[in-house]
């Protein structure tokens, strides 16, 4: 944009070039040259021109529009002297761009600096403020502000104390929210269905409903039937209540039948999703989502194909959720090419969710070439890895068998929150790297970063695979003394692993026996499979005879028993329980690996000859197993 400075058809001293010229100011360099002409011509101290100027640009998407009409409201507004009872309007329009932008907590400060300088507040001003209290979750600043309303004369204003209930459920405190609604002298359908909704979201779905019950007939809305039909609706044993509510509903709208819909769906009720999906006058993408999901969810992948071939008009929401079913269904190749199809079309724009789906998949397929190339795009288009997307794209390296780009990832991160350090440090752990995960967690110590049950399940593990026994006993002692977490199924199977890959069989079991926890199957063949490998028949026998009376079409436990059965010689044992599994018709499902070479992923089974050079392959694995050989493995 150019701003003409010597125009014909206004003089220099005119403000009218320059209002004419603020609906279309969009770049950073606009706002320069409106600044620089507000300071040549002396217009910096024209008020009428810099509230235009404020009002203009405060509301703007643009963050250099705001932040300058910012700039302009304290350098020439915020301070100047003010007539008495002076309308606050453009004060509150600035702590709007606060309180619904992203420095929330900085309208709090506006309100504090109101109240200093004698600026009157009205009650935009305070419920701008709870807004801001609301969205931080600012529990003592949002109670002085709730004292300091009672003392003016609006307090008991009901779009008010509507803004007061909002803020007590958004913090959590339900109950005083509702004594703030009993003790409303006036109240309107947005108090009611408030209440409704905070209950609800509380899992309180009692509550609401006798609130609903109690709600006059002119106040109930459609917020308030899809309110209390979502409750239900996502509640265990609330659809058939859910129904009954959609059926009295006296008229619905597209929420409605969606919130039906999506009920259906989590509660495996796809045959009752699709015929309300079918019945539905108006479809929109999240109807379509719903039902892509649940089929997906029941493994009914083509279905969910078919439907999202079928849509009228696709946006992110629709591929994030066929992508996610593609991922879950193990068809993660087919989600990439989702993602790969939405970058080819520009109006489809990936969001944080798609991407975390794609560096699953990858993570999935172990194709790093794809993972380092999502990893560029996500830096060249801004994405910020303070969140899920740094987990994630550390997982996926992890997984992909880079742990040296996971720990450049983990390094760079700024602002790591404890999910980034369970990621790191699981990644030290699947690549056998323990004493690392050890040291790692020894340093959250010293930054004074609090692990959670994760953080202890990832340590643990490495310790297993590492067989450091030592570290491993130090790190649970440290997860009960210290940071009192108390051990969970999953802390004590690792620390079993530990006892059982180091020999300490005897130690295993009588962890095994003492946990105040049932273990499960899995803990059981942990040590089962200890026994084998140390030829423990006494402990390990009536184990696997148990597994086998527990799950009885598990093939793991009968192979581990033969195991052992033939590690003493019994060999009439061993042809009795290989008897069981060919009788019972159970196979060993085969060991699987895989290694991506030049861009292709080579996948092999135990026995497998399929691979197109099986030949070679076994050429070279023959001559590296012959003793003295040309091929032999070099020692360093």
């Amino acid at each position: 944009m150019l701003l003409c400075v010597n125009s014909h058809h206004q003089p220099w001293t005119s403000t009218l070039p320059t209002l004419t010229l603020l609906p279309n100011c969009k770049t950073s360099n606009d706002v320069n040259q409106i600044h620089a002409r507000l300071l040549t011509t002396g217009f910096i101290r024209n008020d009428f021109l810099t509230t235009k100027i404020i009002l203009n640009f405060i509301s703007s998407p643009h963050a250099h529009l705001v932040e300058f009409a910012r700039h302009v409201f304290f350098t020439r507004h915020a301070f100047r002297v003010r007539r008495k009872q002076e309308d606050p309007f453009l004060w509150n329009a600035v702590m709007k761009s606060y309180s619904h932008g992203r420095e929330p907590k900085q309208a709090l400060a506006m309100f504090c600096l109101m109240l200093e300088n004698g600026v009157c507040v009205d009650k935009f001003t305070f419920s701008l403020v709870l807004k801001a209290c609301s969205r931080v979750g600012l529990v003592k600043e949002g109670m002085q502000i709730h004292g300091l309303l009672k003392k003016m004369e609006f307090g008991l204003d009901v779009f008010l104390q509507n803004c007061v209930i909002l803020w007590y459920l958004r913090c959590g405190f339900v109950e005083i929210a509702r004594q703030v609604f009993d003790r409303m002298p006036k109240r309107d359908s947005v108090s009611y269905n408030s209440m409704i909704d905070g209950y609800v979201k509380c899992g309180m779905i009692i509550s609401a409903r006798e609130l609903f019950d109690c709600m006059p007939v002119e106040e109930k809305n459609l917020i308030s039937w899809n309110s209390m039909i979502s409750g239900y609706a996502q509640s265990k044993d609330g659809l058939n209540v859910a129904w009954e509510l959609f059926e009295k509903m006296p008229v619905r709208d597209l929420v409605s039948w969606n919130t039906m819909v999506d009920g259906c769906v989590k509660h495996g009720k796809m045959e009752n999703a699709r015929r309300l999906f079918n019945q539905m006058p108006k479809r929109d993408v999240v109807s379509w989502a719903n039902m892509i999901d649940g089929y997906a969810k029941l493994s009914s992948i083509d279905v969910a194909r078919s439907l999202f071939d079928g849509m009228p008009e696709r946006d992110v929401v629709a591929c994030n959720a066929m992508m996610a079913g593609y991922v879950q269904n193990g068809y993660c190749m087919e989600a990439v090419k989702i993602f790969h199809d939405m970058l080819s079309k520009s109006e489809m724009i990936p969001d944080a969710t798609t991407l975390l789906i794609v560096l699953s998949a990858i993570a999935q397929l172990g194709h790093i070439e794809q993972g380092i190339a999502l990893h560029r795009y996500l830096e060249e288009n801004g994405f910020s890895l303070n969140g899920k997307l740094g987990v994630a794209l550390i997982d996926m390296y992890s997984k992909c068998g880079s742990i040296g780009n996971a720990k450049s990832v983990f390094e760079n991160i700024e602002e790591k929150s404890i999910d980034h350090w369970n990621a790191m440090i699981g990644g030290l752990a699947i690549h056998g790297l323990g004493k690392l995960a050890f040291d790692l967690f020894m340093e959250m110590g010293k930054l004074c970063v609090k692990p959670d049950d994760i953080t202890f399940i990832g340590v643990l593990n490495a310790c297993g695979h590492a067989g450091l026994v030592k570290e491993g006993l130090v790190c649970f002692d440290l997860m009960r003394r210290v940071h009192k977490v108390e051990p969970k199924l999953q802390h004590y199977g690792c620390m079993v692993d530990i006892f059982c890959r180091s020999g300490h069989i005897e130690e295993a079991r009588a962890l095994i026996e003492e946990m105040p926890v049932k273990p499960n199957d899995v803990i059981w063949r942990t040590l089962l499979g200890a026994c084998k490998n140390q030829g423990n028949f006494n402990i390990g026998e009536p184990i696997a005879n148990y597994l086998i009376g527990l799950d009885y079409n598990n093939p793991s436990s009968y192979v581990l028993l033969s195991n052992i059965y033939a590690g003493q010689g019994m060999w009439n044992d061993v042809s009795r329980v290989r008897m069981m599994m060919k009788e019972r018709n159970l196979k060993k499902t085969p060991g699987c690996s895989w290694i991506e070479l030049e861009g292709t992923v080579h996948e092999f089974f135990v026995h497998d000859k399929s691979h197109p050079q099986v030949t070679e392959i076994y050429s070279m694995l023959n001559s590296l197993w012959i003793p003295n050989s040309g091929a032999s493995y070099c020692q360093s």
